[in-house]
């Protein structure tokens, strides 16, 4: 039996994480076999990657410098825990993929989109079975963000500015990718969220 592969998307601060790590839960306890992971990360090396490009002066890499390290991270994710766990059937979620760089990279500085893209059939191949955009408000989730007191602030630091702009690319996105993109409001209660969501993934997995 295939797996089923579900990412997460959305600015920072928009509950993204809490919700992936929620819809997990609830797949578990419904006796699902789940993988939860995340990008930049979910694997050694790339958790070393990890600490590259989110931590540091917000100057620190240019666009296309971050694209190499974050597709070199993706490729080593990819190997070593993706696609393992979905031959075996198994569900895995993840917190942000490949359509963060194609906002993050690919339209930060100049346009970068068709690089990118380029670089994910060269390297990467894949394309999630279903990804929830979670929607908020940029201010909200830049404040939300910036509140958390971690180390991993490199994006926020870039400002409110740069939030909106990527909330625009995500909504573009789910328009793009409407196959598999389900945008989600998430402004209101974490549990009011999760239920939505739940509801969705069982949709997908009937």
């Amino acid at each position: 039996m295939a797996g089923l592969f579900i990412t997460f998307e959305g600015i920072d601060g928009s509950g993204k994480s809490t919700q992936a790590k929620v819809l997990a839960d609830t797949l578990r306890d419904e006796g699902h076999d789940v993988i939860l992971t995340r990008e930049p990360g979910g694997s050694p090396g790339a958790e070393e990657i990890r600490t590259l490009v989110l931590e540091g002066d917000p100057d620190r890499w240019s666009a296309q410098t971050e694209l190499l390290l974050f597709t070199a991270a993706r490729r080593d994710h990819l190997e070593r825990l993706i696609d393992p766990a979905l031959a075996a059937g198994k569900i895995v979620i993840c917190d942000r993929f490949a359509d963060s760089s194609r906002i993050y990279q690919g339209s930060r500085s100049g346009d970068l989109r068709a690089m990118v893209d380029a670089l994910h059939t060269l390297m990467i191949g894949r394309e999630p079975d279903l990804t929830f955009v979670i929607d908020m408000d940029p201010d909200t989730g830049h404040s939300r963000a910036k509140g958390r007191g971690g180390t991993e602030e490199r994006f926020e630091d870039f400002g409110a500015g740069l939030q909106a702009q990527m909330r625009e690319g995500f909504l573009d996105l789910a328009l793009e990718y409407a196959d598999r993109c389900v945008v989600v409001d998430g402004g209101r209660a974490i549990e009011s969220v999760a239920a939505d969501v739940a509801q969705i993934a069982r949709n997908r997995l009937g």
